[in-house]
């Protein structure tokens, strides 16, 4: 048999394709690795976007491309940091605060830089051992503060970029501030200064940023422990005063959380109204919160048990007031209660509070509350007038 003639395309084909498999494009190989400083702002925007996994992701790799010992570090050290916040693991975002504040001790590398007091302000705030730990971490951030506000202060002019800079740094100051007033008042209340230092750091605080929400409610809560409940009423109107009338997205708005205590501290100045406010507020921005619908069904209660009583004046005169209060408040208090076993809150305490008060008002407004207990088939609260409660309240 003839010997079959070698096909010289088809080897040249394979061998072109050989070399293009081994060998890069050039404009492959010309491209810049990814800095730093790309992947930041990758992570920050992945992060804003609701992707917190992925967000830590690029940042971890983005440490892995710097010195981990050396200020330029600390861009990622933080933004990790609060990364492992959003995702829940306080151990892992304690330790890499803590690489932070280890590189900049005092907290005197520009912000810019990754520097200042953030980082301190954070340790404090999840410090596993509070009391004394958490004040020195509020301190430092404080001091650290304090710094660049002088800093700020020292120039002959500011422009509105520095004057921006400038109102926020007194507003970290004052929470920093009000933070350490926290602590006195709950880990360290046995301290023999304890009052004192309050109050030294509370007027400070409202000194420093006066036109901030947060002083005056942590003035209040100061006020509420001393007993001085007209002082403290005058500092709850001044602190809702600064944003009552803004809307949800302001910045001057406080948190959530904040507002929560304030509708707390409101029903303890015995300003029921501004309470209930406050709480239909917060219903409206975030309706599955169940210590919200639950403080509002106890302020309720308080409410039309004064109205009840003839300690608050009835608007129409008809002594019926207390009625439409408490028909609300055993709505708020079903709702709460759903929500309790939905999600299956852990504060037990406040799920038979709710329970105990839903008992009186079945007693008092008629009608009966139906809950699911553990082993039958989950019912959940319900209100056996149903649409009753809703003739009722018109009625009233």
């Amino acid at each position: 048999m003839a010997k079959t003639k070698p096909s010289y395309k088809k080897s040249k084909k394979r061998e072109k394709s050989t070399l293009n498999r081994v060998a890069p494009s050039p404009s492959k190989s010309s491209s810049p690795p990814v800095s730093p400083e790309l992947l930041l702002a990758q992570a920050t925007a992945t992060l804003q976007q609701g992707d917190i996994s992925g967000s830590a992701q690029i940042a971890k790799k983005a440490l892995g491309l710097l010195d981990s010992d050396s200020e330029e570090a600390l861009p990622a050290l933080n933004l990790l940091g609060e990364i492992h916040v959003e995702l829940g693991e306080i151990d892992t975002a304690r330790q890499y605060f803590l690489r932070a504040a280890a590189i900049d001790d005092d907290g005197t590398v520009g912000e810019d830089l990754g520097g200042g007091a953030e980082k301190f302000l954070w340790l404090a705030q999840l410090s596993e051992e509070g009391g004394n730990d958490s004040v020195g971490w509020f301190e430092k951030g404080a001091t650290s503060l304090r710094i660049q506000i002088q800093a700020l202060l020292d120039r002959k002019k500011l422009d509105a970029e520095s004057e921006a800079a400038l109102e926020e740094k007194r507003r970290k100051l004052a929470v920093a501030l009000c933070g350490v007033v926290e602590v006195y008042m709950t880990d360290l209340s046995w301290e023999e200064d304890a009052e004192q230092k309050c109050e030294a750091l509370v007027t400070e605080a409202t000194m420093v940023a006066p036109g901030f929400a947060e002083p005056w409610q942590t003035l209040a809560n100061v006020r509420i422990s001393q007993s001085r409940l007209e002082d403290a009423k005058a500092a709850l109107k001044r602190s809702l005063d600064l944003w009552k009338d803004l809307p949800p997205e302001n910045s001057e708005v406080p948190d959530f959380p904040a507002r929560v205590s304030l509708a707390r501290l409101l029903m303890e100045a015995d300003m029921d109204v501004e309470a209930i406010e406050v709480l239909e507020r917060l219903v409206g921005e975030d309706d599955s919160s169940v210590e919200v619908w639950y403080l509002g069904g106890w302020g309720l209660y308080i409410m039309g048990e004064k109205q009840k009583n003839g300690e608050v004046q009835a608007e129409n005169g008809d002594g019926e007031n207390w009625k439409v209060s408490w028909i609300s408040s055993r709505q708020w208090l079903n709702h709460g209660l759903r929500l309790f076993q939905q999600q299956e809150y852990e504060d037990e305490r406040l799920g038979e509070h709710a329970k105990e008060l839903l008992a009186i008002l079945n007693a008092e407004l008629g009608g009966e509350a139906v809950y699911g207990e553990e082993g039958d088939d989950g019912d959940e609260w319900e209100d056996d007038e149903g649409s009753d409660a809703d003739e009722e309240m018109a009625e009233a």
